[in-house]
């Protein structure tokens, strides 16, 4: 009988290669099913996700209020910070205020780094553009202040950016017992329970893989970094595929209901979806 194709989306990224790296290297299988693996940025990832176009993906956090109707969502495969997250940075400027009536790079409508932007500050404008894009058009001038994801939350400091703001530590200074809830994984309802729970299981397992495997699976992830050296690649990979990324549990969930709370309240997101763990 012939296996069962199921495309996965997730971001060419360390973290997400680090967490689909026994996956991807047929080290762990499922049976009956062949996984096709599609690497995308992850705003594309949430567009997609928008019309149910893949059997599985990663998505923001903030997506998923918009897509629930279409997916579950998986206990496993979440990013959270625990005390870290997006960082706001600046060339010109070191304050949120002197950044009152300037423009910000954004990493993509959908990401929970912009719907964090927006629920915490205020008085600045915005305007979305591909995350590996901020840093430079930041440093050239044609941004104000940029809104950093992935890698660049741990080299802005050594390529001479001020920290304006972490929005993971203004999270946990504010709700000090949740981690900040920024990237999920979900599976298409239309699969069928058995099958969804199945494909949540393998990519426990690729992840259980990773860090029981780490000389093959940090140099594999490194492959997706930019400018990082093994170091700071291997911190970057752990901080975002931790015990929270196994199983998101209680906290995990709690997390993203205030998440969602705090949007909605805002407008910025529809209604909070009912989160089921699977």
């Amino acid at each position: 009988m012939t296996d069962r194709i199921i495309r996965v989306g997730h971001s060419p990224d360390p973290d997400d290669a680090f967490m689909f790296y026994g996956l991807s290297s047929g080290k762990v299988k499922l049976e009956g099913i062949t996984i096709e693996h599609v690497l995308q940025d992850i705003q594309t990832l949430n567009q997609r996700a928008m019309t149910a176009e893949l059997e599985v993906t990663a998505i923001s956090a903030h997506a998923f209020p918009y897509v629930s109707q279409h997916y579950w969502l998986m206990k496993t495969g979440a990013s959270m910070g625990e005390g870290y997250g997006p960082v706001l940075v600046s060339k010109r400027y070191s304050s949120l205020e002197q950044l009152k009536g300037k423009v910000v790079a954004t990493p993509g409508k959908l990401t929970t780094a912009t719907l964090l932007f927006k629920i915490f500050t205020e008085g600045m404008m915005n305007l979305d553009i591909p995350f590996d894009q901020i840093m430079d058009r930041v440093e050239k001038g044609e941004f104000d202040a940029g809104l950093l994801i992935h890698e660049g939350q741990i080299t802005y400091q050594e390529q001479g950016f001020n920290k304006i703001l972490d929005f993971g530590e203004l999270w946990a200074r504010l709700y000090d017992k949740l981690p900040l809830p920024l990237g999920l994984d979900v599976v298409r309802k239309d699969l069928g329970e058995e099958t969804a729970t199945s494909l949540s299981e393998g990519l426990r397992q690729s992840i259980h893989y990773g860090y029981t495997h780490q000389s093959e699976s940090i140099p594999y992830a490194l492959g997706y970094g930019r400018g990082i050296n093994e170091d700071l690649g291997s911190k970057f990979v752990k901080m975002y595929v931790s015990e929270l990324t196994v199983d998101m549990g209680e906290r995990g969930k709690q997390a993203l209901e205030l998440l969602y709370k705090l949007g909605s309240e805002r407008n910025l997101v529809p209604s909070v979806p009912e989160l089921r763990l699977l």
